[in-house]
């Protein structure tokens, strides 16, 4: 009897294992289902802006007031690409926007990675409050700071030695940089360019993550500081460094606000993109163009699509060492 019961009892729990394992087959199929269909949704939504860009930029005259068209084109055409490239004078806004983005971005890693080194190996008097307020930097809106830096690039002294100059002969010495590139590559040298503080804050976590040991194997060989730095440190930092260099570029090439205030005898691509619609109204032939307004949201589409090519093609090329270096700085878990 009682082994009876015992056999009873073992297969009913046999009985409620599958009934379990099958509702968890049921239950993991349903889950797959959601995800899947999550995933395509938020897909969606993040490429839309991109789909949309792409199907208005080619559209001929025709399909703009075709209400049959929705998202592919009857008639393609590059006519919007060649009137916006006119218009944009697209060669040299490119052209600026490299030279601004390249050289700002090299001079912000490397004085970047000098500070975030510092922050993660040396000790000193309020260490913690002077991290807290260059990481801080990161939300100072720059409408705040753009008025002091107008007057002192309008002006600029050479860190007062201009002023030391005037009281000596009576005239001060002063260059204006407005206009030209010194603009952004000031701020950069001093650890001021855009998002400075995001950078310091990457390249702390990353040389905080490695061990000690290497650095001082290499100072018991007869390796100075900035050896030690330059040989063993960054060299084990460069996905950091790609990391710092991608986020740098999209932010210097995504900037209008600080170059419309600095800039405007050389546009980049974003002041001229964001000068379009009158630029179509200025340069003759475009007239209907620039008051049609389906014409000028196309004309918008195209010019956006020419103004983030560069930066989209860059990430797709390097995305696999960017992702990597994302993982390894600390700023995921």
């Amino acid at each position: 009897m009682a082994l009876t019961a015992r056999t009873l009892c073992s297969a009913d729990e046999q009985t409620r294992a599958r009934a379990v394992k099958k509702l968890s087959g049921v239950g993991s199929i349903g889950w797959k289902v959601f995800r899947f269909f999550l995933l395509c949704g938020l897909c969606f939504v993040l490429l839309y802006p991109l789909l949309y860009m792409l199907s208005i930029s080619f559209r001929s005259m025709k399909d703009i007031y075709d209400p049959s068209v929705i998202w592919v084109s009857k008639h393609w055409t590059l006519d919007n690409f060649k009137e916006v490239i006119e218009v944009m004078d697209y060669k040299r806004a490119l052209l600026t926007s490299l030279e601004i983005n390249v050289v700002s971005s090299l001079i912000q890693v490397v004085i970047c990675a000098v500070v975030g080194y510092g922050f993660a190996r040396f000790e000193f008097k309020c260490k913690g409050l002077l991290f807290a307020l260059v990481v801080l930097t990161v939300i100072v809106p720059p409408q705040l700071i753009s008025t002091p830096l107008y007057i002192y690039f309008k002006g600029f002294d050479f860190f007062g030695i201009g002023s030391l100059v005037g009281l000596i002969t009576g005239t001060p010495l002063t260059k204006n940089l407005l206009n030209t590139s010194w603009v952004f590559f000031l701020p950069a040298i001093f650890g001021q360019g855009i998002k400075s503080g995001l950078f310091i804050f990457i390249f702390r976590q990353f040389f905080g993550g490695m061990p000690r040991e290497l650095e001082d194997a290499a100072q018991i060989d007869g390796c100075s500081f900035f050896g030690c730095f330059w040989r063993i440190m960054i060299p084990n930092v460069r996905s950091g460094m790609l990391v710092v260099v991608v986020l740098s570029l999209v932010w210097y090439w995504n900037d209008y606000f600080l170059g419309s205030m600095f800039i405007s005898n050389h546009r980049t691509v974003m002041m001229e993109l964001v000068n379009l619609p009158s630029g179509l109204r200025m340069l003759g032939g475009y007239e209907s163009a620039a008051t049609d307004p389906l014409k000028i949201i196309t004309h918008m589409q195209a010019g956006s699509l020419l103004a983030i090519a560069p930066v989209l093609g860059f990430y797709i090329l390097i995305q696999r060492f960017f992702i990597q270096g994302v993982e390894r700085s600390g700023i995921v878990g």
